[in-house]
């Protein structure tokens, strides 16, 4: 495992996208930025997954990640919207592998155990922990910047336990993993 890389995190939406980047340097991770693309203003679903494959290649672009650390969609009642997650999921991903970029998959609950060591924590209480731990200044705005930090930091507390997780290093092994999501 690299000991000094940078590792993007993002928390994947269809109204807002958070996303976090944090550099680590042997056993200590600083925050590089964070932020969140709104994307609420957009009424067609095809036009906020173009802007989120753009911002996603421009974050890459501009800060280089070593690795991506990603929110995995959550299984709920509503269909329609873990279809857009996914979606919005998936173009990041895209992104990401354009730029030949290693991808990490987490759960939800996995990112809050990391972080709190409770899977069942509050957006609060994460962002209160990733406070603590990268020194954050005033709380963001939204939530969903921290969650997209979380994601990061979490990765980075997987160490060598993180290569066995879900791991796509481009286009032929995510298909090879998943035949049945691409016709």
């Amino acid at each position: 495992m690299k000991t000094d890389r940078i590792i993007l995190g993002i928390d994947p939406g269809t109204n807002i996208m958070g996303y976090g980047l944090i550099h680590q340097k042997g056993n200590k991770i600083s925050l590089i930025t964070m932020g969140i693309l709104k994307l609420g203003s957009y009424s067609n679903h095809a036009i906020k997954l173009k802007k989120i494959f753009e911002r996603t290649l421009g974050i890459i672009e501009e800060y280089n990640p070593d690795e991506l650390s990603i929110e995995a969609p959550f299984f709920g009642k509503n269909v329609q919207s873990m279809l857009k997650l996914g979606r919005a999921q998936g173009v990041a991903m895209a992104a990401a592998l354009y730029k030949d970029l290693p991808i990490f998959e987490y759960s939800p609950k996995k990112i809050k155990q990391s972080i709190t060591g409770n899977g069942n924590a509050s957006k609060e209480q994460v962002a209160g922990m990733l406070a603590n731990l990268v020194k954050l200044g005033d709380a963001p705005e939204f939530l969903d910047a921290t969650d997209g930090l979380a994601a990061a930091v979490c990765h980075y507390f997987q160490g060598d336990s993180a290569m066995q997780g879900t791991k796509y290093s481009g286009w032929k092994s995510f298909l090879k993993d998943n035949p049945g999501r691409v016709k």
